[in-house]
């Protein structure tokens, strides 16, 4: 029944860690890049030891038992530990979770790249982190060593974690969700981090820079804002914003990592909206996320461009 969705599947290398509890978080399916439109309302996530789908239209219970049964049997036969099948209705209000195998595991502790983050399920939408930003977050692990960053929405602190561990001097990570923010120092304190390095300002950054500024200038600025936060973030109207204050934040040579996930902006946006409001940074690069994450239209995707600030 499921033979081409297990054709079009990502399977990370097992044989890593010797470890269950340390294998590599993944996305395996990612139907929501529109390759593929028998599935394209499908993704499944790998969040050792529990597999996620998460599904953007229903379907019947046993279409899901069946998809559940072949899941844990191809995943086993690879040699997975799996302690949990789980599905999440996106297409339902408030995203509920249901269990379809196993445990009825909720908190638990997951892996990238070496790094443990808090991983909650059945509470809210997102579960703790966001696995196509992941060669972001290395890109900032490899250079960030000595270097002060300043993490715009920040959530629960992924880019920080991955900072400090490449050898940060300083993380700033700001998020209008105390909450958040405290998962994310729960994060730091999972991958026995060095606490005094890092700092947290929970407040709404449009209503205030001071504190963000004060405690500048930074080497690099991430900044993966949510397409649209109500009552806070509203994407096209304040990427500008962000962007106009780059040049005040950053110090010569200082770089930023600008990400967009809304597929109805695309890259152009950013290229525009960085001639307009922030003409002395220079785009050096595109960093593409993991394969798997692959969208049959590069512009509905996941952006992340990395820019450097030209002499003043």
């Amino acid at each position: 029944m499921f033979t081409a969705l297990l054709e079009k599947m990502h399977f990370p290398d097992v044989s890593l860690t010797t470890n269950e509890q340390n294998k590599e978080m993944a996305r395996l399916f990612h139907g929501r890049g529109f390759f593929y439109p028998e599935y394209q309302h499908i993704n499944i996530d790998w969040l050792a030891p529990v597999v996620l789908i998460i599904l953007y239209k229903e379907e019947d219970a046993q279409w899901l038992a069946n998809l559940s049964d072949f899941l844990l049997a191809e995943m086993t036969q690879r040699g997975f530990v799996v302690k949990s099948i789980q599905v999440q209705f996106r297409c339902r209000d408030l995203a509920p979770t249901e269990l379809l195998y196993g445990d009825a595991l909720h908190d638990f502790v997951a892996c990238e790249n070496g790094l443990a983050y808090k991983i909650n399920l059945g509470k809210n939408q997102n579960y703790g982190i966001f696995l196509d930003m992941k060669n972001g977050r290395s890109w900032l692990r490899e250079n960030s060593h000595n270097k002060c960053v300043l993490n715009l929405f920040s959530y629960t602190c992924a880019f920080s974690n991955a900072a400090i561990d490449g050898g940060a001097e300083q993380v700033v990570n700001l998020d209008m969700s105390k909450a958040a923010l405290a998962v994310g120092r729960d994060n730091h304190r999972l991958n026995g981090h060095d606490l005094d390095k890092v700092k947290y300002l929970g407040h709404d950054l449009f209503k205030s820079w001071g504190k963000v500024k004060r405690l500048g200038p930074y080497d690099i600025i991430i900044a993966d804002p949510p397409s649209l936060q109500k009552g806070s973030v509203n994407i096209k109207r304040d990427y500008p914003k962000i962007m106009r204050r780059l040049p005040e934040l950053l110090n010569q040579g200082g770089q930023a990592l600008l990400c967009l996930n809304s597929p109805d902006l695309d890259f152009q946006f950013i290229y525009d909206a960085l001639a307009e409001h922030c003409p002395t940074a220079k785009v050096i690069s595109v960093i593409e996320p993991p394969i798997e994450f692959t969208n049959s239209e590069l512009d509905k995707g996941l952006k992340c461009v990395l820019v450097g600030m030209l002499a003043k």
